[in-house]
Order: structure tokens, then C-alpha cells, then sequence
């Protein structure tokens, strides 16, 4: 079986390309690889209603079995009609989305997946947890902190996640796992320090919360989304990937194409 997996699409913020250039291309590059299942990882777009139209879209373009879990950016809220907890809530009642409903592939294998969240754990030392609560540094603002209305605090939602993660996974059994978050899980995924800027930034990066996950459960490929680094890497007995697509500044080239065709990981099992 063929699993492709992709994250950070980002389709309204290209400066010039419509959202419809990324449904058709990576409709395209999905059917091309013969997948069996498609991944997306969050991020679809800055819009609640805009990312689950484009996996109906998708769905109904590919007729590939299509599963997602929305990132911090389809959870924004502002100029929104509902609230982040709202949208979340939304996201969970759709059936293509894996929070709280892991996929069972076959007898071997299970899909579990949750945005997961930052626990701020990734951050230099040197940086107090309330300036991290702020999330202010040198005259930028982790959006988020304006463009998120939780009502819990980040370290909290980030425990919740990884019990829940828990619990779907002992809901499949035995399986080996295919484990999909949007925020990153492991710390060589986060940006490189020391960095003037990701020095504070990266403690918003990615979560520690889950490391005993990895320990507990035969988590065979952890796919993660958000920092948009396109990278893999093998620890212990899991392979981690990155597939993120990222925004137009951050592309090798200029053709949408060429780059879904490089950001999306294939694998089987």
C-alpha cells in the first residue's frame, strides 16, 4: 500500500496563483503516484470553511481515500463566524479528519493523527515563561497569540493532545502506527540554532509532550507539518518526515508543480 503525505499548503497566500492552481496540481501529482491514501498535515489555508472545501474538492478530484488534521492556520479565527474551539469542533464532526478517529488501514496498521500543540519546551533557556506567554520578540508577534481565541493556555492543550493521542492508540490495538501531528515532535526538526529570531520562536515550534508516546507505542512514521522544512529522518525505530510545501518565498523554484511534486513524501507499508 501506497501512503503519500503532504503538509503546509498554504493556498491563499500565494502572491499571484489561486487556490484552485493547488487543488489541480496536487490532484495531479496524487493520482500520478498512484496513491492509495493521501496525508495532509495542516495548514491548508488561513480559512476553516476554505481548508475543508479544498479536501471535499480534492476528494471528489482524485478519488483517493484523503485524511487531514487541521494546523494552527485553519484554526484562526479572526474575521471568522466561530471561534477556535468552534472550528475545532467542526474539523472533528467531518470524516476525513483523524482527530479522535483513527483509521484503521488493515491488520497491521493504524493512522492516528491530532494537531498536537507547543509546550514552548523548544525555546532557549534564557527566555522566562511569561515573555514566552507574550509571544513578543524583537518587534514580532507569534500570530496566534492575536489570531486564536483559546481559552486554555498552550502548555495545557498541549498535554491534552498527547493524552488523547493515547487513547486513539490504544483504541487500534496492536498495530504499528502511522503517527500524523501538525506541530513538530522531535527536537532536530525545529529551525537550527543559535538564530537571532528562533532562538524564542521555536517554542512555538513543537512539543515534548509526546516523547513518552514515542516510547510507549510502535510508532513506525511520525509526519509532522509547520516549521516548513521538507526533511527526513530515521531515530530509534521511527521514521520522521516534513513534508511541507511552505509559502512561495521559501520554494526552490517558482513552479507550484515542481514543488508539490518535491514536498510530497511517498512511503509503503
Amino acid at each position: 500500500m501506497k501512503i503519500g503525505t503532504i503538509s503546509d499548503l498554504h493556498i491563499d497566500r500565494h502572491p499571484k496563483l489561486k487556490p484552485e492552481s493547488y487543488l489541480n496540481i496536487l490532484a495531479e501529482v496524487g493520482n500520478e503516484r498512484k496513491l492509495d491514501i493521501l496525508l495532509i498535515a495542516g495548514d491548508i489555508s488561513n480559512d476553516y470553511k476554505m481548508s475543508y472545501q479544498f479536501i471535499v474538492h480534492l476528494k471528489a478530484m482524485i478519488q483517493i481515500p484523503t485524511y487531514f488534521i487541521p494546523g494552527n492556520h485553519d484554526l484562526w479565527s479572526d474575521g471568522s463566524d466561530k471561534s477556535s474551539t468552534e472550528i475545532l469542533e467542526f474539523y472533528k464532526t467531518q470524516e476525513e479528519c483523524l482527530i479522535g478517529r483513527p483509521l484503521i488501514v488493515n491488520d497491521e496498521w493504524a493512522i492516528v493523527g491530532h494537531t498536537g500543540w507547543y509546550d514552548y519546551s523548544y525555546a532557549d533557556k534564557r527566555f522566562s515563561l511569561d515573555k514566552i506567554k507574550k509571544g513578543k520578540h524583537y518587534g514580532a508577534t507569534w500570530q496566534d497569540k492575536v489570531r486564536i481565541d483559546w481559552t486554555t493556555s498552550d502548555q495545557q492543550l498541549s498535554k491534552v493532545a498527547a493524552q488523547m493521542v493515547d487513547e486513539d492508540i490504544k483504541n487500534v490495538d496492536d498495530r504499528n502506527i502511522i503517527l500524523m501531528t501538525h506541530v513538530v515532535t522531535h527536537p532536530q526538526f525545529v529551525v537550527p540554532t543559535p538564530h537571532r529570531i528562533f532562538d524564542f520562536f521555536n517554542a512555538f515550534i513543537g512539543t515534548q509532550d509526546f516523547d513518552y508516546i514515542y516510547e510507549k507505542y510502535p510508532i513506525k512514521y511520525s509526519i509532522m507539518g509547520h516549521v516548513h522544512f521538507r526533511k527526513e529522518l530515521r531515530d530509534s525505530d521511527t521514521t520522521y518526515m516534513c513534508p511541507c510545501l511552505g509559502y512561495q518565498r521559501q520554494w526552490r523554484t517558482s513552479d507550484l508543480a515542481k514543488e508539490i511534486n518535491h514536498a510530497l513524501i511517498d512511503f509503503h507499508i
